[in-house]
């Protein structure tokens, strides 16, 4: 069946597919897709097999990364913890990644690959030399249970224990998108980043993501007194939560200010009628992590990625990030972030 390509942040068609597919998220929304285009530069690319002029039945987003460093490739998406292929069948599924594979021959990618929820390891070697790349765990916290019941799920000692302390420490608690609390946000994340040896996200990354989302972003910060001890970045879209980006102050850490932070955003999406809220990924190996959102209540499952590769595999800068981070002066770090992340999506 013949594939044909769509600008997604033109075409009126891709927001209705995704509005109405039930395996679309908030990864999907043009608001992402215009975020990664501002801040990196990624073009962003939709396949389908719908012809010109017909409705939108089914379609996979990917976006055109060119690095001189990792190399040219389709990545479905860059920064986002999952997104899967909106078909409506198995043939149609294989007709958009079969032309995805040959797009990657006939144009010089190096790779491409496929961050979806719907795939697991065993059905990638099904798909013509697509195979499993990487793997997470992919963490969800159901919302359907009555408030009592969500906060008793908690961990005893590592959530509600520190929720109570959030309380008797008075923690303020303030909710928005607006400069000063995007600024308030970034100052933590640059604390967080450099703690854990990584570059920070650039800050226009943020301040795009905010415009272009919108009322589907909120920023929760958590105050002792005037200082910021928390935040949290969470989007929205449907039914559903998605916690995407956190950071905190680590000398403020026994104040409880994240597991106050996660409450007030359960506590919220319960009032709004959300159902579920996404925790996002976690390496397999970050016990800490792991451990944690178990600790909220959250189920997980795995997340298995999937790649075509025509050229070997990208350069990973992780490892060089940290070791360049580790000689680079405190005011050039934000700075390291937008050098960084443009190749690293």
């Amino acid at each position: 069946m013949p594939v044909y390509e769509i600008d997604p942040l033109s075409d009126d068609g891709w927001d209705a597919l995704v509005r109405q597919h039930p395996r679309s998220s908030v990864f999907h929304t043009r608001g992402w897709l215009q975020a990664l285009a501002r801040t990196y530069g990624y073009r962003p690319i939709v396949f389908t097999t719908s012809a010109p002029g017909e409705p939108l039945q089914n379609a996979a987003v990917f976006c055109e990364v060119r690095s001189w460093i990792t190399g040219r490739r389709l990545v479905s998406l860059p920064f986002s913890d999952h997104c899967d292929p909106l078909v409506d069948s198995a043939a149609a599924e294989a007709d958009i990644l079969g032309h995805v594979l040959e797009r990657v021959i006939r144009d010089g990618y190096r790779y491409a690959e496929v961050r979806g929820r719907a795939m697991g390891m065993e059905e990638w070697p099904a798909i013509t030399q697509w195979r499993p790349s990487e793997q997470f765990w992919l963490h969800t916290l159901p919302l359907d249970a009555a408030m009592e019941s969500l906060y008793r799920k908690m961990h005893k000692d590592c959530v509600q224990r520190k929720i109570r302390r959030a309380e008797k420490e008075r923690l303020g608690f303030e909710k928005g998108r607006s400069e000063s609390l995007l600024r308030s946000f970034y100052q933590l994340v640059l604390r967080t980043r450099r703690r854990h040896g990584l570059p920070p996200q650039p800050l226009e990354w943020f301040r795009n993501l905010a415009e272009s989302m919108g009322d589907r972003l909120t920023i929760y910060l958590a105050l002792k007194g005037d200082i910021p001890v928390a935040a949290l970045l969470c989007l929205s879209n449907k039914d559903t939560v998605v916690y995407k980006y956190g950071s905190s102050d680590e000398r403020f850490s026994m104040l409880g200010g994240t597991p106050f932070l996660f409450w007030k955003i359960i506590q919220e999406a319960k009032d709004q009628g959300m159902r579920r809220l996404d925790l996002g990924r976690s390496d397999l190996d970050n016990d800490g992590l792991v451990k944690f959102k178990d600790r909220l209540g959250a189920t997980k499952e795995i997340l298995t990625y999937g790649r075509y590769s025509a050229a070997g595999t990208a350069s990973n800068l992780t490892q060089t990030a940290k070791c360049v981070l580790a000689l680079v002066p405190d005011a050039l770090v934000a700075a390291s972030g937008r050098l960084f992340y443009r190749h690293m999506g």
